[in-house]
């Protein structure tokens, strides 16, 4: 949930003309080499003998130099204006997929004011998280950062780096990466979710027209998605519900997820330029960047003034929030009664995780609701097990979904195809070499998953949706060995993966339990889902779905 899933776009240009533009000729093949460090210019250490083939041993036998990298144009400036004039903000994911089938492997990308070394198989992904340090960095969205700079703001530990970041992460991780905090907000995360689908079914029984002796209503689901995300989030987060599920939700509400949506659609094209000079010379791109985030915050300020008063009640009538008998407070009142972090930076995580948390988990639903819809077989067997795990489950929220894998499954099925976050980006502490290129360390790196998720070099039949390639026994659909587990990074990667990312796995699986429970899925049209980028992967259209009754 904040950031829930790893929320970066590196800096991306489609190559024009592959020689004239790149000044490479093109490789069409994909070489599994392996990584290593560099000494004295050359590949060593146990896996050298592997990069035998590679390029052909470089030149002489030399690791490439950095320069050599395959790349789509010198002048960062230059590219800026081609990626606005080609509108390619919108489609960066399909521009790294175009280029790596150009390019091959691995390729150099300068784009403003951004530089990026781009990857995509799992060995070298691999090897970039091996040299990624104790305290792992990625890019910092420098919008973002300006903005709290220029309020005076905390930053929460999304957009900070070194031990100040370590250190608030570990206290952060106590309420809502460790089984306990996720065995308390799990049952906060299925009231909502059984709500949303009771919801459902009543909009079915009143609008829903009859076929077969039972209803069905076609709808596009996003608006009640985003709706639920944020339900879900504030329940957990502040440990109470706020009525978005009513018949007429609080507009301000409404206003905070509309903000979000500015906030990430402004940030892409402000990854290139310099934002304080926008702020200086008053571009209404900043402005609108700016009160979006304003927006975020005051709803937080609102919601968190009203934990903080909550409290201070509670522990004036002499029970902490924490006694026996006493319900959960969500992450806020657990934060504040432990007072490990100030109250500034409180406000400032428990922001990010309400800005990450709505958008990127309704649109991965929208997907998921799209893809069992257009499957039916598959949707079947998901509900099949579904069923077997509730009935066995004596309602516990967490026993149903241990029972139910097909669900995690699911998950991670949809953010292969459309990862929500296109890329996830390190800087390697010590000089790597990555496809025999030698890569400095301090560089930007970027996973790209969804030329990853999509490549026949990874999985087998990568357009096909199926959560049973995750199986234990199926090893992900593999096609490449090993370095299995750097297949499926949607949500990042060690000690620097997302934060969220427990709330927003289980928020997930328990809505499509209990959709599934009640509705068979379909959609009048199996055609692919158009996709686009703002800050994150979204579905150009909204696809309708058909929900029947059972």
């Amino acid at each position: 949930m904040n950031i829930r899933v790893t929320v970066c776009v590196g800096a991306q240009q489609t190559c024009g003309s592959r020689n004239l533009l790149c000044g490479v000729a093109p490789r069409r093949a994909f070489s599994m080499a392996a990584a290593g460090t560099v000494a004295h210019g050359k590949l060593e250490g146990r896996k050298a003998a592997e990069s035998t083939g590679v390029r052909k041993k470089g030149v002489e036998g030399r690791v490439r130099s950095f320069e050599e990298i395959p790349h789509t144009g010198r002048s960062g400036w230059v590219n800026l204006v081609k990626f606005w004039r080609e509108d390619r903000f919108r489609h960066l994911h399909l521009h790294m997929e175009r280029t790596f089938k150009a390019l091959g492997p691995i390729y150099r990308e300068h784009v403003g004011t951004q530089s990026s070394v781009n990857i995509i198989l799992p060995l070298d992904i691999a090897e970039l998280f091996r040299s990624e340090g104790l305290h792992p960095r990625r890019m910092t969205l420098q919008p973002w950062a300006t903005h709290r700079e220029t309020r005076q703001l905390s930053k929460g530990v999304f957009l900070k780096n070194g031990e100040e970041w370590r250190a608030d992460r570990l206290i952060l991780n106590r309420e809502v990466m460790m089984s306990a905090p996720v065995k308390r907000f799990l049952p906060l995360l299925d009231e909502v979710a059984r709500d949303f689908s009771r919801m459902l079914q009543v909009r079915v029984g009143k609008e829903g027209r009859v076929e077969g002796g039972k209803r069905s209503l076609t709808v596009d689901p996003s608006p009640d998605l985003f709706r639920f995300a944020l339900e879900a989030s504030c329940h957990v987060l502040y440990g109470e519900r706020i009525g978005l599920f009513s018949s007429s939700p609080s507009l301000e509400s409404q206003k905070f997820i509309w903000a979000v949506e500015q906030m990430l659609a402004t940030t892409p094209p402000l990854l290139y330029l310099p934002p304080r000079l926008l702020l200086r010379i008053g571009a209404p791109l900043w402005t609108q960047h700016a009160n979006a985030w304003d927006h975020i915050f005051s709803h937080a300020e609102a919601r968190i003034q009203k934990g903080y008063r909550q409290m201070s009640s509670s522990q004036a009538q002499g029970s902490g929030a924490g006694a026996a008998g006493v319900r959960y407070t969500g992450v806020l009142g657990q934060l504040m009664e432990k007072g490990q972090l100030s109250l500034d930076l409180i406000k400032a995580n428990i922001t990010e995780l309400m800005a990450g948390g709505v958008d990127t988990t309704a649109v991965p639903l929208q997907f998921a609701l799209f893809e069992l819809g257009r499957n039916p077989e598959v949707q079947e067997r998901v509900r099949q097990q579904v069923r077997v795990s509730c009935a066995q489950a004596g309602g516990d929220p967490q026993k149903a979904l241990q029972g139910a894998p097909l669900l995690k499954g699911t998950i991670k099925e949809i953010l292969r195809l459309y990862p929500v976050g296109t890329t996830v980006q390190r800087y390697p502490i010590k000089d790597i070499v990555i496809q025999n290129y030698h890569i400095p360390a301090g560089t930007m790196v970027q996973a790209c998953l969804y030329p990853l998720g999509r490549s026949a070099d990874v999985f087998e039949d990568p357009l096909r949706f199926d959560p049973g390639r995750w199986g234990s026994s199926r090893e992900g659909g593999q096609r490449a060995e090993g370095a299995g587990g750097f297949r499926s990074l949607a949500f990042g990667f060690g000690a620097r993966q997302c934060v969220g990312r427990r709330i927003a796995e289980n928020e997930m699986q328990l809505l499509l339990m209990h959709i599934l429970l009640s509705f068979h899925l379909s959609v009048s049209s199996s055609e692919d889902i158009r996709t686009t980028c703002t800050l994150i992967l979204q579905p150009e259209t909204p696809p309708r779905i058909t929900f029947s009754q059972l």
